[in-house]
């Protein structure tokens, strides 16, 4: 009987192969592994429209707020140029200009000894300075892909950045100001502008436990790459809080709320930036005494070349390459796969430049025949846990989809 069932299974999918092959004008080598119910990702891709001007190649999921995404492709850099850092808004950013620069403050205050009131000038001289390459994820990359569909932008894999990041050590911020006993958390607040209108609503506080803010790698950042941090990327002021999601790293910072409790702050509460406590079935309702807050992002890889669509000739080896990342931890190990995952092949991966840096890889693949081939790619942190080829888990928000990047490519004779 099992044998029945598989070779069942196995002529339905070979006949599926064969007419996604004829949709796509080229064989499928490998079409008797295509997992049931997947789709040729060259099939499956929809074009998001829309641009912005001062991030040329980004995609724009919404303008107001302002959101936008950036194609894999434009992510190939070992460290993220500016204009290609992807934009996630909850408010409208405020306008700042010279002036506003030069008044800018920031305040700390809350459980601690001796609340301060500091400028970017007061930051730069009177703490040490560092450099550290960070990567910042939308909590929600990934969301695109959830099944049922999940409420809120459509990410699909490019709300990531890894660039160089300058600024202090919130570290050396909070401990200058003393931090109490009954500290346990952080409360930030920025200038950017309730899209009510209304300046008594917030549209974005959150905030982390005292140990990810005394983390020496979470920033008080007032440049990245060398340069001003772009306007809508939080210009002049931000927290860098690497491997959490990226609402945590609070942009036109100005206010540091040291709390004696959890931050209830603007989508800190219900499902904002929560998931189940519980595996739930796809669709279901959750309580939001059952959601817990997302804390470090899970393992996650990206192949950032070739472009997916891409054309080659049979004979020529295929250089593939792309990042990898995991949060809190590092990526132990990545693999790729030309089959649909029935098979899998150690890719060379480098360490990172520095903890919360993203990690490179890259792998050279040839191909044995003419036709349609997808490449598949896996990685896995260094606790044993490993990307998955389909949603992880759904939740309602359509958070931490760490499923496998796949591209097309299309070898001819």
């Amino acid at each position: 009987m099992t044998k029945s069932v598989s070779a069942q299974t196995v002529t339905r999918r070979t006949a599926i192969a064969g007419g996604f092959a004829g949709a796509l004008g080229a064989p499928i080598p490998f079409g008797r592994f295509l997992p049931t119910g997947m789709t040729p990702i060259a099939l499956a891709q929809k074009e998001v429209t829309g641009v912005l001007a001062d991030k040329p190649g980004l995609k724009l999921l919404s303008d107001r707020p302002l959101n936008a995404e950036t194609p894999p492709h434009l992510l190939d850099d070992e460290i993220t140029p500016s204009a290609r850092m992807f934009v996630r808004n909850n408010g409208l950013a405020p306008i700042v200009d010279e002036a506003a620069r030069d008044a800018w403050r920031l305040t700390i205050d809350g459980e601690v000894e001796t609340p301060l009131s500091v400028s970017l000038e007061d930051l730069k001289n009177n703490f040490e300075t560092h450099s550290f390459r960070l990567q910042i994820e939308c909590g929600g990359n990934g969301r695109r892909f959830m099944t049922p569909p999940a409420r809120g932008n459509q990410w699909s894999f490019g709300a990531i950045s890894c660039a160089s990041w300058t600024g202090v050590r919130l570290r050396d911020v909070l401990q200058a100001a003393g931090l109490k006993q009954n500290a346990v958390y952080t409360g930030h607040e920025g200038a950017d502008l309730h899209l009510s209108g209304d300046r008594e609503k917030l549209p974005l506080s959150r905030g982390v436990p005292i140990a990810k803010a005394l983390e020496p790698h979470t920033l008080v950042a007032f440049a990245v790459n060398d340069g001003d941090i772009p306007l809508q990327n939080g210009y002049p002021l931000r927290l860098v809080a690497p491997g959490w999601p990226g609402s945590c790293s609070q942009k036109w910072l100005t206010r540091i709320w040291v709390r004696d409790r959890v931050h209830d702050g603007a989508k800190m509460g219900g499902q904002s930036y929560r998931t189940p406590i519980y595996p739930v079935a796809p669709g279901v309702d959750v309580p939001d005494s059952d959601m817990k807050i997302i804390e470090s992002m899970p393992v996650k890889s990206l192949i950032t070349a070739p472009q997916t669509g891409a054309r080659i000739s049979l004979g020529h080896r295929l250089e593939v390459r792309g990042h990898a990342w995991a949060g809190d931890r590092a990526v132990a190990a990545m693999d790729v796969s030309t089959d649909f995952g029935a098979t899998w092949t150690p890719a060379d991966l480098t360490p990172p430049a520095n903890r919360f840096a993203w990690q490179r890889w890259h792998a050279d693949i040839a191909f044995d025949e003419p036709g349609y081939y997808e490449i598949w790619a896996r990685a896995t942190d260094d606790a044993g846990v490993m990307q998955p080829a389909t949603q992880p888990g759904w939740n309602p928000r359509g958070y931490l989809n760490n499923l496998q990047h796949r591209i097309a490519v299309f070898v001819r004779t």
